[in-house]
């Protein structure tokens, strides 16, 4: 099993939103780790020790050592919550992780050969990123660093798919059973093409203008007549009397 980092952690006893505050007042980062077969815990982490970390891709895609005290539990990073205005971890989520137990966790995908595919040296055409990453499920000894795609070879109005990216021995992609997604895309540089739906959209918008017009034309008929006065009818004359 390969562990790519270990970071130091403390139990806590205390739950509760009062108690994360006090915790991160301290310059610590609660965290819960489950999974396993084994009852959830809470845990604390030094924020400090753990910023240094939090911009390396391969935190989010590696096997972490979580050591408390003199005991040590292997895990993957599940879910990492961060300030939505400050540069800091709010919570984190922890799965421990067994040897012979399958582990889900999302790969980053690595892009090679951008400079030299046809479709963008020779074609003009622009390099489109759909996916960034994919969820992978394999055993922990089989787990890679990252994907790879080569695009090299590719031209213009081509795209590449899940299907494509070569796996190492013992992985999968589960999204694969269900949709097999563009990856990556070139296409001409001149404007992409409107949203599904997009179209549709915009020719029922045209569609119910005239109709919205004329309703807007009865109304106003309906208003000028309640504002016009009723014309009143000539007083008859009454024969006269002989």
């Amino acid at each position: 099993m390969r562990i790519s980092f270990e970071l130091e952690a403390e139990f806590r006893e205390t739950q509760g939103k009062g108690a994360s505050r006090r915790l991160r007042h301290e310059g610590k980062v609660p965290a819960i780790i489950y999974g396993g077969h084994l009852a959830p815990r809470q845990l604390a982490f030094n924020h400090q020790k753990l910023m240094t970390m939090v911009e390396d891709e391969k935190l989010y895609s590696s096997i972490i050592n979580i050591k408390v005290g003199n005991e040590t539990q292997p895990v993957i990073l599940k879910d990492m919550q961060m300030h939505p205005a400050k540069n800091r971890v709010v919570h984190m989520d922890l799965q421990r992780v067994l040897e012979n137990e399958v582990i889900r966790i999302r790969l980053p995908i690595h892009f090679k050969g951008e400079g030299v595919a046809p479709g963008i040296k020779t074609q003009g055409g622009v390099l489109a990123h759909r996916m960034s990453d994919v969820e992978v499920a394999c055993l922990p000894s089989d787990l890679p660093e990252f994907l790879e795609l080569d695009l090299s070879e590719m031209q213009i109005n081509e795209a590449k798919h899940l299907s494509e990216i070569p796996l190492p021995k013992g992985v999968k992609i589960p999204l694969l059973a269900k949709n097999d997604a563009v990856v990556v895309s070139i296409h001409s540089p001149r404007a992409e093409e409107p949203e599904p739906g997009a179209a549709e959209a915009a020719e029922a918008a045209a569609a119910a203008a005239p109709a919205a017009g004329a309703d807007a034309a009865k109304a106003a008929e309906g208003d000028a007549a309640k504002k016009e006065p009723a014309k009143k009818e000539p007083a008859k004359k009454e024969p006269a009397k002989k």
